[in-house]
């Protein structure tokens, strides 16, 4: 994270991680939340509801703004026993994975942010930075430098 951003943006922190929950495959985040094996008295604020949302487009990503198509998401919300309240929104229709992710928002609001760091965001944050890698690594190996050579008329 870049510290530049968080100081523009005291919000920073908290949209890494709920981008990083949000674009992490859901099999993961519940693989580590269950080894993470913690229990937040919470109560359910909103109940994890599917939904539909515009996804919007810019050709050349300066032009005018156009309708590219819906996606669905799935929202939830809880409240932590000591009031701090987390939100979830992620990318299909699994229920458990916004569920699962509004309770680490709320928990990463609070003192167990060490840890939840420790045991969620910081190995999804590997996983995606090594898929990211093996792109690059896949894309570079297919580059072609194209060069002129100047050639002499002798």
């Amino acid at each position: 994270m870049n510290m530049m951003n968080s100081e523009i943006d005291p919000n920073a922190p908290r949209k890494s991680w709920l981008g990083l929950l949000a674009k992490s495959p859901a099999a993961e985040i519940a693989r580590l939340w269950t080894a993470y094996d913690t229990h937040p008295d919470h109560s359910i604020l909103r109940a994890p509801e599917i939904g539909g949302v515009m996804v919007r487009g810019r050709a050349g990503a300066v032009g005018a703004a156009f309708n590219l198509g819906e996606m669905s998401v799935t929202r939830a919300s809880v409240k932590l026993g000591c009031g701090t309240v987390g939100h979830g929104y992620v990318q299909g229709r699994s229920k458990d994975h916004a569920l699962q992710t509004a309770l680490i928002d709320a928990l990463m609001q609070t003192e167990a942010a060490t840890q939840v760091e420790a045991a969620i965001l910081a190995p999804l944050r590997k996983a995606r930075d090594t898929a990211k890698a093996t792109r690059a690594a896949k894309a570079a190996a297919t580059k072609v430098d194209f060069f002129t050579m100047v050639r002499g008329e002798d």
